[in-house]
Parts: C-alpha cells; sequence; structure tokens
C-alpha cells in the first residue's frame, strides 16, 4: 500500500475524511460530524465510510485550488 498519499495536504485529494475537513474548518469532530448531518457540510457516503468532496469545501470557503 502506497502511504506516501496519506501524509498529503487533504486539498490535493478529490475527497477528505470529515476529520481533515474539521482541521481546515477549525472545528471539533462533533461539530463537523453535525454540520454534515445538517448539510451545512457537502458529504458524501462510500459504503461506511462518509467522505468531504474537496472542491465543494473549498468552493465553500472560497479556497482557490
Amino acid at each position: 500500500m502506497d502511504t506516501t498519499q496519506d501524509h498529503a495536504n487533504p486539498l490535493d485529494r478529490p475527497t477528505m475524511s470529515v476529520m481533515e475537513a474539521a482541521g481546515l474548518l477549525g472545528v471539533s469532530r462533533e461539530a463537523a460530524y453535525d454540520g454534515v448531518r445538517r448539510g451545512d457540510i457537502p458529504s458524501l457516503r462510500v459504503g461506511r465510510a462518509i467522505r468531504v468532496p474537496t472542491a465543494k469545501l473549498a468552493a465553500m470557503l472560497g479556497i482557490d485550488q
């Protein structure tokens, strides 16, 4: 398994974890998952995993990619 991408900038990948999104947003884990549940943070479910589409989150935050 290639682990070089594990430590890469989450903005360089198509999706990120909810915890990575929480770090970018400066909120707690609980607040991030609440935001996902409410639809405030864009997300998609892949099996049991919840992923945050990087492009949508970056657009929300006004971050150029």
